[in-house]
């Protein structure tokens, strides 16, 4: 990697063909090596003969372990659920992130691997990061610090909070580089006016943690600042980032991404929102097919740029769709029980309102070319054997629900 490169590796322009012949090798191996060393996947794939996954397609044979489920698996199985193959006490770094869930870093160089979204967004060697994420209980500082340092860069860091020291610190070091969420940036910039501060060093931003919204992009763009924005989790690391503006977040090289329709473990095509799961391929602790509980979708053809891998639209919700009604928790799983149990219906969305009475009402809109009463009859069955509660239902056409990832779609109003 040199600092005339436009690309981080050679990995990012390779052809699909040669990506996904990669990635079913690593994903191979990965498999192997977590069922032989870990206890919660030597369980989770017992069944599983890894020889048999002959393409990625079939990744469909291994049930998807969901960010929702690590609390649980964690405090059976403290701290980290048995799905770590290293020594707790070898790790470099231990993490505590909301949920609450425990987050390892091992010690391996570039771990979290943000170091391709930092070479995309222009940071070069010899630049000055000056990193406004927090470097306590989450890792989110410690995945600018260890990128920068695999770039060559070296970094300030800042934290959060002390806007006007922040301020006056930036307009003294006069770094190039910002990274933390958009909304804490233009804090600084426009205490940085109030206080009459020249923080114009600043020209390239590396921004996550929350959306970025286009008045916000183009409140940066007019101080001439490059913003890109980064998608990674305190579980997994980069899951793709932004090379140019609004053209969709690239995924990682180093990640297998698959879109899922939330609460099952099946994989949907392209250009249908779904729930972004991952697979790693870190030996000291493999995440696979992991559900980050995250909506997005794959969109159409390649980026501008001339890296190659598919993009994601970026985040559009959350999957976990979990609705309380009657004092019963109904979750996505369930709808997908009910529409196995009919082969008549394609797809289907749960609708939750409250009645003239404020009482709750559960209406299963069906997308399904019959019609008939009988069948109507099975699925208000189906809906009160699988979730205790009583529910109409409403057969639509087919195509006529939203691609928009909800299975459950929660429209009452408490307020």
């Amino acid at each position: 990697m040199t600092d005339s490169k436009l690309f981080f590796d050679e990995n990012e322009t390779r052809s699909a063909q040669d990506r996904n012949k990669d990635l079913l090798i690593r994903l191979r191996d990965q498999l192997t090596h977590a069922k032989a060393n870990t206890p919660y996947y030597r369980e989770h794939l017992k069944d599983m003969d890894v020889e048999s996954i002959g393409d990625l397609s079939q990744l469909e044979k291994i049930a998807v372990t969901r960010k929702s489920e690590l609390k649980t698996l964690q405090k059976n199985n403290f701290p980290f659920g048995g799905m770590t193959a290293v020594p707790t006490g070898e790790l470099q770094h231990v993490f505590l992130s909301p949920g609450p869930i425990y987050d390892p870093e091992p010690g391996t160089p570039n771990y979290w691997r943000l170091a391709r979204a930092m070479w995309a967004a222009g940071v070069r060697p010899g630049e000055i990061v000056y990193n406004t994420f927090s470097y306590h209980f989450t890792p989110a500082g410690f995945m600018v610090d260890s990128a920068a340092k695999t770039i060559g860069c070296a970094v300030f860091p800042a934290g959060i909070g002390q806007t006007e020291m922040q301020a006056q610190t930036i307009s003294e070091l006069k770094p190039s580089v910002y990274a933390g969420t958009p909304s804490f940036l233009k804090i600084i910039l426009e205490k940085a006016d109030e206080l009459n501060l020249d923080v114009s060093s600043i020209n390239k931003a590396l921004v996550s943690g929350e959306a970025l919204l286009p008045a916000t992009r183009k409140f940066f763009s007019d101080r001439k600042i490059e913003t890109r924005q980064t998608y990674a989790t305190a579980d997994i690391g980069l899951i793709a980032f932004e090379s140019n503006p609004d053209q969709g977040l690239i995924i990682d090289e180093d990640v297998l991404v698959e879109i899922v329709r939330p609460g099952t473990d099946e994989t949907l095509p392209d250009g249908q929102v779904g729930e972004v799961v991952v697979t790693t391929f870190s030996k000291d602790y493999p995440l696979i097919r992991f559900g980050t509980g995250d909506l997005s979708m794959i969109i159409e053809g390649q980026s501008a740029c001339g890296r190659t891998n598919r993009r994601l639209k970026g985040w559009m919700g959350r999957a976990d769709q979990t609705a309380k009604v009657k004092g019963m928790f109904v979750h996505p799983e369930q709808i997908e029980k009910i529409v196995k149990r009919h082969k008549e219906v394609l797809k289907a969305r749960l609708v939750i309102e409250h009645d003239e009475s404020s009482n709750d009402l559960m209406t299963l809109h069906c997308e399904s070319s019959s019609t008939n009463e009988v069948l109507q009859k099975q699925i208000i069955e189906s809906i009160r054997e699988v979730t205790k509660l009583k529910g109409l239902v409403k057969i639509v056409s087919s195509g006529s629900l939203a691609n928009d990832g909800k299975v459950i779609d929660d429209l009452r109003k408490f307020d």
